[in-house]
């Protein structure tokens, strides 16, 4: 059953992707403001437009800097060849979105992304040209690889060339090992580590990853998201995902609606998840409507791997919010006047596939104890 919410007075809203996401839309929430102490609200302007693109921007810039979340920025793992790269991107509109790609030497895509949307009329940015671009546009520059993520992708190598394999190797059936998130709450202190089962044992878990996906909507009804991600762990060098790409990772109608998506970003690119769910409430869908769209298409991509998986927030004009998961794993941080919390999604397509992906029971993570714990 469909669990949007309807307030009649709706206020301004943030709603982001996993769990980890709720202290970054907390963080924001001042950016975005709400009702003043005589309970006016403003009207829209500009200046109510760029406070709702700072709030998507700190929300984003506060999950690159956690060290605990294990896909995002500073806490992401790196590619193959050891080397970390981000992507990004902000969006008000068709016309007002910019992305950037394969960052090596800037943490915050998203300022990259929204310095490319302001101050050029281009929409997309990658690799060293990027990181050049923001150079020139007064971005401090930093090293990206933390040692944690270090240690594990030497932990990682060193079983692929002891001939044990690492969680992207193919099988010799053509089965890719399995990757599929898994989000245990704010109640685990591993809470931004996407792939360690919730099942209360210590114990090997494999190299996460996934996006901060942020939707925001202002007291003047301007709508706005952005991404933020380190990508697939030991991806193939110069991998780019859903996420810095209008219609796949994120979409803005003014009017109609906005959407983020995450997960396997290979599926959610294949479909366009993002636009597919924007494009259902322009064209007369409800919010139920546009996520059982999009799980429909992903089904019909063909055979599944057990790690695949794919979450949706879709938000519609008047600030109505819902979230589906093609399977089970998937949490929603919200902020809004009520406060915040985490929640379940409201669809999930397959709940019947609950049980732990192959990636929930060995492989890799940061500052994890060498041998597993017995169960408390």
């Amino acid at each position: 059953m469909l669990k949007a919410s309807c307030a009649s007075d709706r206020g301004p809203i943030l709603v982001g992707t996993w769990s980890f996401s709720l202290a970054a839309i907390e963080s924001a929430w001042t950016a975005l403001g709400g009702v003043s102490v005589s309970g006016d609200r403003p009207e829209g302007d500009s200046e109510s437009s760029s406070n709702l693109l700072d709030a998507i921007e700190l929300a984003c810039q506060y999950a690159d800097l956690d060290l605990g979340v294990d896909s995002v920025g500073l806490g992401g793992l790196p590619d193959s060849s050891g080397r970390m790269s981000l992507d990004g991107a902000i969006m008000e509109s068709p016309i007002r979105f910019a992305g950037v790609a394969a960052l090596r030497r800037h943490v915050h895509p998203v300022s990259v992304a929204r310095l490319v949307m302001e101050r050029t009329e281009h929409t997309l940015l990658c690799g060293d040209d990027a990181d050049v671009f923001a150079d020139r546009h007064g971005l401090a520059a930093r090293k990206l690889l933390s040692d944690d993520a270090k240690a594990a992708f030497e932990t990682w190598e060193a079983s692929r060339q002891g001939g044990d394999g690492g969680p992207l190797d193919q099988r010799t059936d053509g089965a890719l090992l399995g990757l599929r998130p898994l989000d245990p709450g704010l109640g685990s202190e591993k809470a931004g580590r996407l792939f360690r089962p919730n099942s209360g044992r210590e114990g090997a878990a494999p190299a996460g990853h996934d996006t901060i996906g942020v939707l925001g909507r202002d007291i003047a009804g301007n709508l706005a998201a952005g991404c933020s991600t380190s990508g697939l762990p030991f991806k193939v060098p110069g991998r780019v995902g859903d996420s810095p790409i209008a219609g796949h990772g994120l979409f803005v109608q003014p009017g109609v609606g906005s959407a983020t998506a995450t997960g396997t970003g290979e599926l959610i690119s294949g479909i366009c998840a993002s636009f597919v769910a924007v494009e259902t409430l322009r064209r007369g869908g409800t919010l139920l409507d546009a996520l059982q769209e999009v799980m429909r298409r992903i089904d019909e991509l063909g055979p599944l791997r057990p790690h695949h998986q794919v979450g949706v927030i879709v938000m519609d004009a008047a600030g109505n919010v819902a979230s589906g998961a093609f399977r089970p794993g998937f949490l929603v941080a919200t902020r809004d006047e009520g406060g915040g919390r985490v929640s379940g999604p409201d669809l999930v397509h397959r709940p019947e596939d609950d049980g732990l992906p192959e990636s929930a029971r060995e492989g890799l993570a940061k500052n994890d104890d060498p041998e597993p714990k017995d169960d408390v």
